[in-house]
């Protein structure tokens, strides 16, 4: 039981910094389709509020949401 618990710890404290470096990917790839892209005025202004939030819960270290949000925002994108 004490191994397993180790075990989770440590597969924890491994995800998260692998999601802290995925923020930045995801927020390079909206900044470039951004330039390209022919979606509506609606849906670009949808996909930089989701930018935004993305790119404030990565700064506060909140990863799990900012890559939901920056991941809704590329989904929007077509990417």
């Amino acid at each position: 039981m004490k191994n397993l618990s180790l075990a989770i710890v440590l597969a924890l404290g491994l995800v998260s910094p692998a999601l802290a470096n995925h923020c930045p990917m995801d927020m390079k790839k909206i900044e470039a389709a951004m330039k390209t892209t022919m979606a509506d005025d609606a849906t670009k202004k949808k996909v930089m509020e989701l930018y935004n939030k993305g790119k404030s819960e990565h700064d506060a270290g909140n990863h799990d949401a900012s890559v939901k949000d920056l991941g809704e925002a590329m989904k929007l994108l077509g990417i």
